[in-house]
């Protein structure tokens, strides 16, 4: 435990840079920081728009008092938030909890999907949880399950989803 109200110390957290494939425009550079309270309505937008292309039969929009309620409640105050920027807009974000290895959210923007911002995502929490990660996805979302896959991640049970009622995979990651 750390100094800071008991919450375990995170490693670095200088902004980090990377490459991504070209988005429009050309630009191709990105960089990694740490989440601020003025980045949340970015971040919601990017959830919404995210999620709802990838379950185009939901709507997002009629979620968002949920999911910023939740955001607020739930996210901000035990995870540790990594952003992705390009051209200062938010392209993606991660949230992990440090105390527990939880990794609740990865979103990238679609005009970054295939490019290295995931990918770096991942390592940013791997580096806020180092004894390892887990996490739930759907299990008809077959581009998550073989992103994570790619990435070390294995099955290591199922479930259901609460709300929705969709089946789930648990996905583990260890050092």
């Amino acid at each position: 435990m750390s100094r800071t109200g008991g919450k375990p110390r995170v490693p670095d957290k200088r902004p980090r840079s990377g490459r991504a494939d070209p988005g429009p425009g050309g630009h191709t550079t990105f960089a990694l920081r740490r989440y601020t309270a003025a980045d949340e309505d970015a971040a919601i937008e990017l959830w919404r728009r995210t999620w709802q292309l990838a379950y185009p039969r939901l709507d997002f929009t009629e979620r968002l008092d949920w999911w910023r309620t939740r955001w607020r409640r739930e996210l901000v105050p035990k995870c540790v938030i990594t952003v992705v920027e390009r051209d200062e807009a938010m392209i993606g974000f991660v949230t992990v909890d440090p105390a527990t290895g939880y990794l609740d959210q990865i979103v990238v923007a679609p005009e970054a999907w295939g490019s290295d911002v995931a990918a770096a995502l991942i390592a940013d929490a791997r580096r806020i949880a180092p004894a390892g990660l887990d996490l739930l996805v759907n299990q008809d979302n077959a581009r998550a399950v073989r992103f994570y896959e790619k990435h070390g991640f294995a099955i290591a049970g199922a479930g259901t989803n609460p709300i929705s009622g969709a089946l789930l995979h648990k996905m583990s990651w260890r050092p």
